[in-house]
C-alpha cells in the first residue's frame, strides 16, 4: 500500500511552459526527468491569447514556467501566465505554482514620486486573482515584494551559482568586486566576504529614470581585474558608464556579472562598443549576445531542485547558500 502511495505522489506533478523561455523550461524538465505537459498557447489575429491544455491535470501539482522578459512581449507573456493559471484552476488542479525566474515589473516596487503606481503590487494581485497558490522567483529587485502577496513566495538567489562561476572562471589573485550603485553595495559586500576580496563602490546620480548623469568611484581599482556585480542589466547605460569610470581610474579589465540579462533597446550595440572584457548573466531570461564577449550561468538546476523540494515538502532554504551540481 505504501509503494502505491509513493507512486501516486511521484506522478502528481505536471510541468507547463509558456512561450517566454522554452529553452529554460526544457532544461528544468530534463533535470527533473519529467516531460513538459502538452499545452497550446496561441494568439488570435486581434492579439487575444488563447490557452489549451492538452492532457488531464485534475488533482495534480502544476508548475508553470514563465519568465518576465525585457522585450516588447513582456505584457503578452504576463497575460499568457495569468490565463494559464486560470485554465489550470478551472481544470481542478490541486495546486498551481508559478515559476517566474525574472519577476515582471519588479522595479516598480514603491511610490517614489507623486501619482506613481506600485505596479509590482498590481502584478502580485493579478497572480493571486488568477488562482496562483505559490510563486518561485529569483533575485527580486527588492525583497520586500514578497510582502505584496498573501500566498507563499520563494525568492531564490543566483549568488551560489555566481560564486561558483567566479571561483572557477576568473582569476582571483588580482580581482576586486565593484557595485555600480549604493543599492547593490550590500550584495557585493556579501560576495566579497565569501571570496575574501576587497570591493569598491560607484555612486551614481540620476537626473531622470534610466539615465545616469555622473559617476563617482569610491575605492582603488588601479591595475586590478574589476568584477562589476549587479542584479539586472537592461539598457546597459549604467553598466557602460561604470565600465568607463573604472577603466579611466586605471583598471586592468572589467567583467560584468548580472543576475538578469535583459539587454533591451540598443543594449547589444552599447555592449559591443564598450570597454567591457566580458559580460556574464544567468539564463533567467533568453539572451542573444555575441559569444565572444558573453558567458552564461545556468540556473535551471536551482529552479529544478526548488520545484522538487517544494513538491516533496522539503526545505528550500538550502538553495539560498548552495548551488546544485
Amino acid at each position: 500500500m505504501s509503494s502505491e502511495v509513493e507512486e501516486m505522489s511521484a506522478n502528481s506533478i505536471k510541468l507547463l511552459a509558456g512561450n517566454s523561455h522554452p529553452e529554460l523550461a526544457e532544461s528544468i524538465s530534463k533535470r527533473l526527468g519529467i516531460p513538459l505537459s502538452k499545452v497550446g498557447v496561441y494568439q488570435y489575429s486581434n492579439k487575444e491569447t488563447s490557452v489549451t491544455i492538452g492532457e488531464s491535470i485534475r488533482d495534480e501539482d502544476v508548475y508553470i514556467i514563465q519568465t518576465g522578459t525585457g522585450q516588447q512581449e513582456i505584457n503578452d507573456f504576463l497575460m499568457e501566465l495569468l490565463i494559464m493559471i486560470h485554465a489550470c484552476k478551472v481544470a481542478s488542479v490541486r495546486r498551481v505554482t508559478a515559476v517566474i525566474p525574472n519577476f515582471p515589473y519588479a522595479r516598480q516596487d514603491k511610490k517614489d514620486k507623486s501619482r506613481a503606481p506600485i505596479t509590482a503590487k498590481l502584478v502580485a494581485n493579478l497572480l493571486q486573482t488568477a488562482g496562483c497558490d505559490h510563486v518561485i522567483t529569483m533575485d527580486l529587485h527588492a525583497s520586500q515584494i514578497q510582502g505584496f502577496f498573501r500566498i507563499p513566495v520563494d525568492n531564490l538567489y543566483a549568488e551560489p551559482s555566481i560564486l561558483n562561476y567566479i571561483r572557477t572562471k576568473t582569476d582571483l589573485n588580482n580581482a576586486i568586486l565593484v557595485s555600480p550603485d549604493a543599492g547593490g553595495a550590500k550584495r557585493v559586500a556579501a560576495l566579497a566576504d565569501k571570496l575574501d576580496l576587497y570591493f569598491a563602490l560607484i555612486h551614481k546620480e540620476r537626473q531622470k529614470a534610466n539615465e545616469v548623469s555622473r559617476m563617482v568611484l569610491v575605492g582603488d581599482v588601479r591595475g586590478k581585474s574589476c568584477l562589476l556585480i549587479d542584479d539586472m542589466a537592461d539598457t546597459c547605460g549604467t553598466l557602460v558608464k561604470a565600465t568607463n569610470t573604472l577603466m579611466d581610474h586605471g583598471a586592468k579589465e572589467v567583467i560584468s556579472i548580472v543576475s538578469h540579462g535583459i539587454f533591451s533597446g540598443d543594449a547589444k550595440e552599447k555592449i559591443k562598443n564598450s570597454r567591457l572584457s566580458r559580460i556574464v548573466s544567468t539564463n533567467t531570461v533568453p539572451v542573444d549576445l555575441d559569444s565572444n564577449i558573453y558567458d552564461q550561468i545556468d540556473i535551471s538546476p536551482t529552479l529544478a531542485e526548488a520545484i522538487r523540494r517544494l513538491h516533496n515538502g522539503e526545505s528550500v532554504s538550502y538553495l539560498f547558500t548552495h548551488a546544485p551540481v
